[in-house]
């Protein structure tokens, strides 16, 4: 019998999420030996999105006015980075994602429709992951939730998460994986060229610097990092001059930027590692020392913990040729 899937189309929605998500259901549909296919797919918004009869190929449903109930429901990606504006818009798919949860469906989200997710409370004291360049807000957002920032999917109980870029298919190989099997799930791996053995998306993140604030001594203190990261043995080198004690320092440059000083030396220096090795023929031991670090086991280990691999798997992977 087939598995009744709704795939809500939200506001600021994002197509190439919507795309992916359609594509891999479809194929394992018609990869089915079975003339029963596995999955029974349909389109749901709000009332007041409905302009026309069909979207994407499929009838679309209200759900204002469906009283279907529901086994998988998926939640994509949003192509706006204002999220709370975003929840505001779509608020009244919480209520119907909370009713169907109670009556047993099971909820994936993919990259930052966890913000949607998790504005539900479904997730809160669950484990989850999203767009690892969106970690930050997300827990700021939803400090209840277990965030994985590191983790390309999650599974806790009948929710799940996936991370960023082809993070998507991997949650989605996962969900076919178990209502399909291993066969199934396989070949649509190959079809979409994913590999199945990476397990982490932080190698792929990118540290931005928070300059979006009115703090003038925070400000000071990150233009300082900034620009003398390669040179600084103690932060306590370009505190000196800021007129406020260290203790203050630290509390008011976490409540801005979300992470202490220490820890954003770290990630300017990490970000400038990479740089060099996607983009030169610098040696481990030349990139180490222009980045400020003095023990090479200290920076390999700095380095993999930020980034999921080993400096020189890192350029081999993303290598400028």
């Amino acid at each position: 019998m087939s598995k009744k899937v709704g795939l809500i189309v939200p506001h600021d929605y994002k197509l190439l999420s919507i795309a992916a998500i359609l594509e891999v259901f479809e194929t394992a549909n018609k990869l089915s030996p079975s003339t029963d296919k596995p999955f029974e797919i349909m389109v749901f918004q709000l009332a007041e999105q409905i302009n026309q009869k069909h979207l994407f190929g499929y009838e679309i449903n209200s759900i204002e006015d469906s009283d279907k109930l529901l086994e998988l429901i998926l939640i994509p990606a949003f192509t706006t980075d204002n999220m709370s504006e975003m929840i505001t818009k779509n608020k009244k798919f919480i209520p119907w994602l909370q009713k169907q949860h109670r009556a047993g469906a099971e909820l994936a989200s993919f990259c930052t429709g966890a913000f949607l997710f998790a504005a539900s409370g479904l997730l809160n004291e669950k484990l989850a992951t999203t767009h690892v360049d969106a970690c930050s807000a997300f827990t700021k957002a939803f400090p209840m939730v277990k965030l994985k920032p590191e983790e390309t999917l999650t599974a806790d109980g009948s929710l799940y998460t996936s991370g960023g870029s082809t993070s998507t298919f991997h949650l989605l190989i996962l969900l076919v994986q178990k209502y399909c099997g291993n066969e199934i799930a396989v070949q649509i791996a190959k079809i979409f060229s994913i590999d199945l053995n990476r397990y982490k998306q932080s190698y792929f993140s990118t540290f931005r610097p928070n300059h979006l604030h009115n703090d003038t001594l925070v400000a000071m203190l990150q233009q300082k990092i900034e620009s003398q990261y390669h040179s600084i043995e103690k932060l306590e080198e370009i505190t000196k001059d800021i007129p406020t004690s260290a203790r203050n320092m630290t509390r008011r440059f976490k409540q801005v930027t979300g992470i202490p000083p220490i820890e954003y030396l770290q990630n300017i220096r990490v970000e400038s590692s990479k740089k060099y090795l996607e983009q030169t023929q610098l040696s481990i031991s030349e990139i180490i020392e222009k980045t400020g670090y003095n023990d090479p086991k200290a920076f390999r280990k700095v380095f993999y913990k930020m980034v999921g691999m080993k400096p020189i798997e890192y350029r081999e992977k993303f290598r400028v040729q």
